[in-house]
């Protein structure tokens, strides 16, 4: 019934309007860019999904040839450095799989921008103290993949991660409430604050460490100083680094409980491990910005 009432209010439309072939041929161009315009985003979006097909299937050389020879990403991997990075996630995680939605396709002529929301989950087998268990892998992120068409073919040519965290939890900590906030943007060499909430379940003794580490490559291993957790928070106070990279806000966080031996000694016992991380942008600093007295830029 909507359909028809659509069809006849067009017609309603074509009688009332005097025959004009003028405006009837702007109408059609009109119709054909609209045409032309939906193909381009359906093809831009079905890009960004075979994408992430590819990436389930853990091919990296079909993946390469989605992304353009000078690649480089908002935190200066290029091509090579990022897709030797995702080879080496595979190789940790071989069961990792990716969802993606796409949020918002936005272009014009050879270039895009598309918006969207991805989600890594695995469930790796880890040696943990004298067992063997399933732990638990979450990654989700925001992000924006710059592209470029060169010739008839689009290729990725940069991305834009605008905000990410990723968890990883063994035993009991799989089971536990925890939130790691930081802001996700900060200028470079200012002072921000990284607190870690942790839901403690009850008998339990929870330790908790919060560092920070540069998003560079190779990766570095942020030092731990581990100290029990009051009220279930911890914070830290941080400065972000002057080198204008992007960085990580790291907790690790341990579960224990205790049992009595006998009635004078208690055996203390891990139950749980998690690992949680969340990126911070760092806003570089623009040199070639002065003011003059009034505070006016020149």
């Amino acid at each position: 019934m909507k359909k028809i009432s659509v069809l006849l209010i067009f017609l309603l439309f074509l009688a009332a309007v005097p025959c004009n072939a003028g405006a009837l041929s702007n109408y059609k161009a009109r119709v054909e860019q609209n045409r032309i315009y939906k193909s381009t985003q359906k093809q831009l979006e079905q890009i960004i999904k075979n994408q992430n097909t590819v990436a389930n299937e853990h091919n990296i050389e079909k993946l390469g040839e989605f992304y353009s020879p000078n690649y480089v990403n908002s935190d200066g991997f290029n091509r090579d450095i990022y897709l030797r990075l995702i080879k080496e996630t595979w190789e940790t995680y071989p069961d990792i799989t990716y969802y993606m939605d796409v949020l918002n396709v936005d272009f014009s002529d050879n270039y895009a921008s598309i918006l969207v929301k991805e989600t890594a989950v695995s469930a790796p087998v880890e040696q943990f103290k004298e067992l063997q268990t399933v732990a638990e892998l979450f990654s989700e992120s925001v992000s924006i993949y710059h592209l470029e068409k060169q010739g008839s073919k689009w290729f990725i040519c940069s991305e834009e991660i605008i905000q990410e965290t990723s968890s990883l939890k063994f035993g009991e900590a799989r089971y536990m409430d925890m939130e790691l906030n930081a802001p996700k943007q900060i200028g470079s060499n200012k002072d921000y604050t990284v607190t870690l909430k942790v839901n403690t379940p009850a008998g339990a003794e929870v330790a908790a460490s919060i560092g920070k580490e540069s998003i560079v490559y190779p990766q570095t291993q942020p030092q731990e100083n581990f100290r029990p957790i009051y009220g279930n928070i911890l914070e830290r106070v941080f400065r972000s680094n002057s080198d204008n990279i992007n960085e990580y806000a790291v907790a690790s966080v341990g579960i224990a409980h205790a049992r009595g031996v006998d009635e004078k000694n208690l055996e203390i016992y891990m139950t749980g491990l998690a690992f949680i991380m969340t990126r911070i942008n760092v806003v570089p600093v623009n040199k070639f910005i002065r003011s003059d007295d009034n505070g006016q830029n020149k």
